[in-house]
């Protein structure tokens, strides 16, 4: 249901982008159907596979990730889109590496914190970079948002996992303060943040985007303006079909349809999450506990910075923003959360 509603949107909020730049009203939507076509048969393909080969070879996957993120550096076959190197050409597609990294990272942190009291030193340490050095390739791209996102699905796994607790609150703190250095690091990211405190302080500039969505929520008042008559995608709020598109679905569906989004994804989470506790095998539920925290925690971002509570991210919408690399990725997830909550009997109660 989300990715039917996101199919919807996606086409109402770009189908004048698309005919503005590329003369074609369903660039967008076209491509985000195949996209879509695509994530389902990844899930139906990986729910057979044995979980096993996917995490006992998680620093394998770790690596292609963070090969993959490097080549964004690389001219000619990195793509640099407003001075951020996130994405790799393929030619008619472009890949943004960052979605597959903030999955593999779940799988290391799962082998990692799982095993670290039976691991030596040597073994700790290399797989603890390992599994770090990677997100922080993010923070050069820039890409902050993938890089928290990384992060907050590492400490997840580490607080959930059987992990000492004396190591993980000494972990938490040093990141939390090595988060806020790199935060404040860049005046751009300065900027953003007095954007969030106070958008209407620079709002041709860094408020610009923030207030054009709040203005879309106030349209849409409680029932909408109705499918495809958002006035804010008319070239108004900048990614109105990707990172902002719930201030387009709120403009066009109004409060109702906010609410019905917000309990689609909620429903989303109780079931994920209450499947996976009753995986007996502790590995299997850890990932599988894991994937829909971060699926969750991402929609909980996006939501905040759509409405003023966070300052934006580069963040998009699961399952409801365009963008192929995301769409394939969480569903690449969802086949590998099948495939950890099957072969393995499930407590009945």
């Amino acid at each position: 249901m989300l990715v039917f509603l996101g199919l919807v949107m996606v086409f109402s909020s770009s189908y004048l982008l698309g005919r503005e730049h590329f003369g074609n009203s369903f660039h967008f939507i076209g491509r985000q159907i195949l996209f879509a076509l695509l994530g389902i048969a990844l899930v139906l393909v990986l729910r057979l596979t044995k979980f096993e080969f996917w995490i006992n070879n998680a620093f394998v996957w770790q690596m292609v990730a963070c090969a993959l993120v490097l080549l964004t550096f690389v001219p000619g076959i990195g793509v640099v889109v407003k001075g951020s190197h996130r994405w790799i050409d393929l030619g008619p597609f472009h890949l943004q590496p960052g979605e597959i990294l903030k999955f593999t990272t779940i799988m290391c942190s799962v082998r990692l914190f799982q095993n670290f009291v039976f691991w030596e030193a040597k073994e700790r340490m290399i797989s603890l970079a390992m599994l770090l050095v990677p997100p922080l390739i993010l923070v050069f791209q820039p890409d902050f948002g993938m890089f928290m996102l990384c992060m907050m699905n590492i400490f997840f796994v580490a607080y959930m996992s059987s992990f000492p607790r004396k190591y993980f609150y000494a972990f938490f703190m040093l990141a939390t303060v090595s988060c806020a250095i790199i935060m404040v690091a860049k005046p751009y990211r300065v900027q953003r943040l007095f954007a969030f405190l106070d958008p209407w302080q620079d709002p041709q500039n860094s408020g610009f985007q923030v207030i054009q969505s709040l203005l879309a929520f106030a349209n849409g008042s409680w029932f909408g303006l109705g499918i495809g008559n958002s006035r804010e995608k008319l070239f108004y709020l900048p990614e109105a079909h990707n990172d902002f598109i719930l201030s387009v679905l709120a403009e066009e569906l109004g409060f109702a349809g906010l609410i019905g989004v917000l309990f689609l994804y909620l429903f989303f989470l109780f079931h994920g999450f209450k499947i996976a506790t009753r995986v007996l095998e502790e590995t299997r539920s850890l990932f599988a506990v894991a994937a829909i925290f971060s699926i969750g925690f991402q929609a909980l971002l996006n939501i905040c910075v759509t409405v003023g509570l966070l300052p934006t991210k580069g963040l998009n919408l699961p399952f409801i923003s365009y963008g192929g690399s995301s769409l394939v990725a969480n569903f690449v997830v969802l086949g590998l959360y099948l495939s950890a909550i099957s072969m393995r009997k499930i407590q009945s109660k």
